[in-house]
């Protein structure tokens, strides 16, 4: 597999760091799992499922687990031990913290100056939010992407997926990747500061041109993935249940429109995003209404229009196009699981079946690297391991 031979020292927590360590691990990582004696919070989350929570289940698999009171000498002596033979560390601590306690990137590259130390956070290691705490939604919040689903003047909603954490694990992966592609050219390693703001905010160049033509927040009535679109869109059926047409092309909106025997409508779909666009909606409205989801998923079926049902997270497990493509997958242990989504041909990723009780694998990691099972045992009773 791609990542063998290399190891990953993960010292964060939820979800950004565990699931880029997740992706790493499942294409041939050694991720080591750094515990504090309270664990990983994702442990809890969730009702167990034979004894792991689905969100553990899922971001933790594969990891070896090693329990470290790093707020003492011993605990951080063995840290840098690992540290020296290690390749990547993951830090979702706030800014300062890791300096504090003597684990930071210059601490460790002095060790091991190839080294790829990855710093997460919510606003930076720098900068004038840099110390407030945030989760998913403040960084939604604060780079107005929260502010992308009041349509019609709505409140702010609770966003469906966390997509600040998603696109900082996402994006922080390609970042550690390019500075391993790097250290195999020159030996050197690098520090990385990647933050949610940021790289949520990277994530919205579809969105910016009012602001920056006119200094103005978009009107998203007027906008192509926000409503103003006819056929880039939500339709209620006669179920009172929903369909997107997601596809604003012309050719979609030529087929669906002449099947339904109004072609009077397609030069309609040509106008600006926006009021302009309103007879199509309304008739598209008017139309899906009539009939059922599931007659309209089988209707559209051979329409050549871009469409797809609304479904719930149940619905959408059980579909077996997800499990063709391996993205659900059975564990041994009878549970399903969430596949790698990164596919290649040659070496496919190989996720383990390997789900670590808190701290099960620190005995194996401190015999690793060279202590003896008394000095083990001094480490126990010190409430060090």
């Amino acid at each position: 597999m791609k990542l063998e031979g290399v190891r990953v020292l993960d010292l964060s927590r939820f979800l950004p760091g565990p699931y880029m360590g997740l992706v790493m691990a499942d294409h041939g990582a050694e991720v080591i799992k750094i515990e504090s004696f309270d664990g990983e919070p994702t442990r809890a989350l969730g009702p167990p499922i034979e004894g792991f929570s689905a969100y553990f289940r899922n971001t933790q698999r594969g990891k070896l687990s090693l329990r470290l009171n790093l707020k003492t000498a011993a605990g951080v002596k063995i840290f840098l031990q690992l540290a020296a033979e290690s390749d990547v560390i993951i830090d979702s601590f706030r800014p300062g913290v890791v300096d504090r306690l003597g684990i930071g990137y210059e601490d460790v590259r002095a060790r091991n100056p190839g080294i790829v130390y990855c710093a997460l956070s919510a606003f930076g290691q720098d900068g004038a939010l840099a110390g407030r705490p945030s989760h998913d939604l403040g960084a939604q919040a604060i780079t107005g992407t929260l502010s992308l689903g009041q349509t019609d003047g709505a409140a702010p909603t609770l966003p469906p997926t966390p997509t600040a954490d998603v696109a900082l694990g996402s994006l922080a992966l390609v970042g550690i990747m390019m500075a391993l592609y790097r250290r195999s050219q020159t030996g050197d390693g690098d520090y990385l500061d990647m933050s949610m703001t940021d790289s949520l905010m990277s994530w919205n160049p579809h969105i910016v041109s009012e602001v920056l033509a006119h200094a103005r927040p978009p009107d998203l009535a007027r906008e192509r993935l926000y409503g103003g679109a006819a056929f880039y869109n939500i339709y209620a059926t006669a179920d009172e249940r929903y369909i997107v047409l997601s596809g604003a092309e012309m050719n979609f909106a030529e087929n669906l429109l002449s099947a339904l025997g109004r072609t009077d409508l397609i030069e309609l779909c040509r106008a600006p995003w926006g009021p302009a666009q309103d007879p199509v909606k309304q008739f598209l409205r008017e139309t899906f209404a009539t009939r059922t989801l599931a007659e309209w998923d089988a209707w559209l079926a051979d329409k050549g229009v871009c469409y797809a049902p609304v479904l719930n997270l149940h619905e959408a497990w059980q579909q077996g196009f997800l499990r063709e493509r391996g993205m659900i997958e059975p564990g041994i242990d009878g549970v399903e699981r969430l596949g790698t989504p990164i596919r290649y041909r040659a070496e496919p990723g190989r996720p383990s079946e390997y789900l670590a009780a808190h701290g099960a694998d620190t005995d194996r990691v401190l015999e690793r690297i060279g202590y003896a099972a008394d000095a083990r045992k001094r480490l126990y009773d010190d409430g060090v391991c």
